[in-house]
């Protein structure tokens, strides 16, 4: 009976360590489809929120996106960082067209996505919420910055020149910092790139575009700088802002191998005791 008592357990631990992993996978699965999306923040038609209150901020979906907002007085107003927004203008250039995403909505024809206004490393930073690890976003171009680098402003150049030659550039660098706010990774989207020596290769992005952000799982903020090779004796020329929506926020992996270790040793143990009474 020993033997057989043995054989049985074994078979018996074997099972449960395929259903609780394969549980756990499927809850895995399910977190990983967590996304943020923006939705759930109220808009009125065709409006933005700049940070205007003074809050310093917003949390969608757990997800904190940094504001700093400033009243200069006299109706001149500043603000860096985030904004949210459903504004759907592709056709007008200019900075009082800031809040439009190049493709006329959000990801998937939806409403609302986050604008980021960043003239500096670090000016828009998203924070990550414990125990979550970011795995990816989709990221495109606003309709400000498209039609300057399209077709150029009194402020700033058509990108690849009279020619089409010029190796311009918008380079967009999101930084993994840990809990200490030292960097753990870089990823890197071209907004825009003019570097090809065939000019038919040269594109400037106009859809919503996914960009993979699991090489910097650990992190627990997300920072945001941005280049361009249109830069004057102010800095860059090229309007600092790109548009974001559906972040992908999943388990961090160490979160998930303790929940399926301590999920197998209690269900091997409960199925050791089980067999122990078979006789």
């Amino acid at each position: 009976m020993t033997g057989k008592r043995s054989s049985v357990s074994s078979q018996c631990g074997r099972w449960f360590f395929v259903l609780v992993v394969g549980g756990v996978w499927g809850v895995g699965n399910q977190a990983a489809a967590s996304v943020v999306d923006f939705e759930d923040l109220a808009l009125p038609a065709q409006s933005f929120y700049n940070g205007s209150d003074g809050v310093g901020g917003f949390i969608t979906r757990g997800v904190l996106f940094n504001n700093t907002f400033s009243d200069f007085g006299g109706g001149f107003t500043g603000w860096y960082g985030w904004s949210y927004s459903n504004m759907t203008d592709v056709a007008t250039p200019g900075f009082e067209n800031q809040y439009s995403a190049i493709p006329g909505h959000g990801a998937g024809g939806s409403s609302n996505f986050g604008v980021a206004f960043a003239t500096a490393p670090g000016d828009a930073t998203i924070d990550v919420p414990d125990g979550s690890a970011p795995q990816s976003m989709l990221i495109t171009n606003t309709t400000f910055a498209f039609l300057a680098m399209r077709n150029g402003t009194p402020f700033s150049k058509t990108f690849g020149g009279l020619t089409g030659d010029d190796p311009d550039f918008f380079l967009l660098s999101i930084t993994g910092l840990n809990a200490g706010g030292e960097p753990i990774g870089l990823v890197d989207f071209y907004l825009a790139d003019y570097r090809f020596a065939d000019n038919s290769l040269d594109y400037v992005i106009d859809s919503w575009t996914e960009v993979d952000l699991s090489s910097l799982h650990g992190a627990s903020r997300l920072s945001f700088g941005m280049t361009s090779s249109d830069v004057g004796a102010f800095g860059m020329n090229t309007p600092a802002y790109f548009a974001v929506d559906n972040l992908r926020v999943v388990p961090e992996p160490a979160t998930w191998t303790l929940l399926a270790f301590g999920g197998i040793v209690a269900l091997r143990r409960g199925a050791a005791r089980k067999v122990r009474v078979v006789k």
